[in-house]
């Protein structure tokens, strides 16, 4: 793990929460959220989607005027399937701060995604070296949503702005390594 796309503080806050929660319920829905979050990390796709409700609905609100998030558990699905074989799981969410109900969790910290570029310029982006990774930065907040089994109805984001806007090239010592390790 590198210092600055540091995996463990995606789920550090999470589990530090479910070690001291006595609420049951509360207790539950923080297990799915810390087995989602290192499904997301280790890039298993079937751990990741046994954390995910079969009515799930993700939402997305930041820089682009336009909602882009997976409707439907096939969606949601497709969306983190993609992620695993393009190479988008080098990510941290540095987790700050963290609120927890009965049916919901809010996370919000800084997000760092290390992209590779073959996937920017698949995605229209310009980029001097396809084989190089270049950091996404972003403040966000996810509102957790959860369902009578403690499974993941909704993971609906806001963020601050265009993480794109300030991309730069990664150096070989910055980029974590690959999900699972």
């Amino acid at each position: 793990m590198t210092g600055l796309i540091d995996a463990r503080r995606t789920w550090e806050l999470a589990e530090k929460r479910l070690a001291e929660e006595s609420d049951p319920r509360r207790r539950a829905i923080l297990t799915t959220l810390v087995a989602h979050m290192h499904a997301e990390h280790e890039g298993d796709l079937d751990a990741l989607m046994a954390t995910v409700a079969p009515n799930a609905c993700y939402h997305q609100w930041g820089a682009s005027p336009v909602d882009r998030a997976p409707k439907s558990y096939a969606e949601v699905r497709e969306f983190y399937r993609a992620v695993v074989e393009n190479d988008c799981g080098r990510l941290a969410h540095h987790i700050d701060r963290l609120t927890v109900d009965r049916d919901t969790v809010v996370t919000e910290g800084i997000l760092r995604i290390a992209y590779p570029g073959r996937v920017l310029v698949g995605m229209g982006r310009s980029v001097p070296d396809v084989d190089a990774f270049y950091l996404y930065e972003t403040r966000m907040a996810i509102v957790w949503g959860f369902d009578e089994q403690a499974l993941v109805v909704c993971e609906d984001s806001y963020s601050t702005g265009d993480g794109f806007a300030d991309m730069r090239r990664l150096g070989p010592e910055e980029v974590p390594a690959r999900m699972g390790v």
